[in-house]
Order: structure tokens, then C-alpha cells, then sequence
């Protein structure tokens, strides 16, 4: 059983982390990147994923508020490629849940698993991306630490999030990101996201962050978001 258990928590890493190369998997009706707007991800059905509050519903985007995260993050990755860097975090994130950190404690799998980008100065140049697994609940007082990854404790933040189906690619990734910027332009969120990103606030470490939340095995109904945190008065 506790074998069994693993291989999941395994393949459902593996398939978080290793983006376009999937694409291989897709079969008959298999959806392939359509954006999407409030669809409630499957996976958090059956494990944890983070808590939110909808604030707005807009055309293509949504706006979330999250309470306070904490999330275990490697180091910046250096690559041109996010489904590469995304790669090479798995097997650090994978021993992090499977005991290999500083309390020898296995930890549940949650969702999603995200990438923070971080942009280079050009396009053939390398940019950094940081990957983090969300931390249970349960664990977030007191988080395990371990070697070469870092704990980031998330203020409460609002978040515009822009959903799309089928496999992370690195065409698609940036593609949608592109489109929720273009959705947001005019709005009141355009401006509050230019306004944290200016003053060093939230959101002003990286471009976009990308998450995924899905398993291997789930072909259809499948639940990505590019999410653009940033704060604001109210």
C-alpha cells in the first residue's frame, strides 16, 4: 500500500512538473489548451489545495483573494525553457514530501505545484524560474526545512488568474499569460498589479507564475491558471 502510495505521489509530480513532453499522452477528446474561466480544478477534490475567496468574475480573468500560504521552494532555476527547469525541480520536490528534509517527515501531496517566472533580458537568453509545492495546512506552523530549498511564507494577497486545459507547454504558457494581460488592460486590476510591481509589492519578483494542478492520468478536465499576484488598498 505504502508503495502503491508513492508511485502516485511519483506520477502525479512527474506529470506537474514535466509539462509539454505529455502532450504525447493526450488521447481521443482529450482537451488541448481552451481557456476557462471558474472551472473548480478535480484534484482539489482530493487532496488540499490553498483557500480562496472569488472577488471578481471578469471576461477571460477571475481576481482571488488568498489568506496567508506557505509553500517549500527550490532555488532559481536557470533555463530557457520552464518545462526543462520545471524538470529538473522534480526530484527535490519529490524527496521533500517523501521524508527527505530536517524533521524526516512525509507529507501529503497537495495542489497546485507553480512556477514563478522570473524573465530574462531577451529571447534566447536564460530566465530563473522558482518551483514550490503548496504546504498542508497541518504543516504551515511549523514547515519542514531541508537542503537547497526554502520555505516562502505568503502574505494574504489578491491573485488575477487566467485558466486553460491540456498539458503546460512553453508555447503555451506564455501565450496565455499574454492573453491575461491583454484581458486586464483598462481595468482597475491592470492598474493595482503596474502599482505593486512599481513600489517592489507583491507580485514585483517574477513576470507571472504559472500552476498546475493535475495527475498523469487525467486526460480530460484538466486545470491549469497563470496567476498574476498583486496587492491593493481596499
Amino acid at each position: 500500500m505504502a508503495a502503491g502510495l508513492s508511485f502516485f505521489k511519483l506520477s502525479f509530480l512527474l506529470s506537474l512538473l514535466s509539462g509539454g513532453s505529455d502532450l504525447l499522452l493526450l488521447g481521443p477528446g482529450s482537451e488541448s489548451g481552451h481557456a476557462q474561466v471558474g472551472k473548480f480544478p478535480p484534484s482539489c477534490n482530493r487532496i488540499e489545495c490553498p483557500s480562496y475567496e472569488l472577488v471578481h468574475s471578469g471576461n477571460g480573468y477571475e481576481i482571488r483573494r488568498y489568506n496567508t500560504t506557505v509553500w517549500v521552494s527550490t532555488k532559481p532555476i536557470q533555463d530557457i525553457s520552464l518545462v526543462a527547469a520545471t524538470r529538473t525541480a522534480f526530484f527535490q520536490l519529490f524527496a521533500y514530501i517523501q521524508g527527505k528534509n530536517e524533521y524526516h517527515q512525509k507529507i501529503e501531496m497537495t495542489a497546485p505545484v507553480i512556477a514563478q517566472v522570473l524573465p530574462s533580458d531577451g529571447p534566447f537568453c536564460k530566465s530563473a524560474f522558482v518551483v514550490s509545492f503548496y504546504v498542508p495546512k497541518k504543516n504551515q506552523p511549523d514547515p519542514a526545512p531541508a537542503e537547497n530549498l526554502h520555505i516562502q511564507k505568503w502574505t494574504p494577497r489578491y491573485v488575477a488568474v487566467r485558466q486553460f486545459s491540456g498539458f503546460v507547454s512553453d508555447d503555451s504558457v506564455g501565450q496565455e499569460a499574454a492573453a491575461l494581460d491583454s484581458s486586464l488592460k483598462g481595468t482597475a486590476w491592470a492598474n493595482a498589479i503596474e502599482k505593486s510591481k512599481k513600489e517592489g509589492g507583491v507580485g514585483s519578483d517574477s513576470a507571472y507564475t504559472v500552476a498546475q494542478y493535475n495527475s498523469p492520468f487525467e486526460f480530460t478536465g484538466r486545470v491549469n491558471e497563470i496567476w498574476l499576484p498583486f496587492e491593493m488598498d481596499v
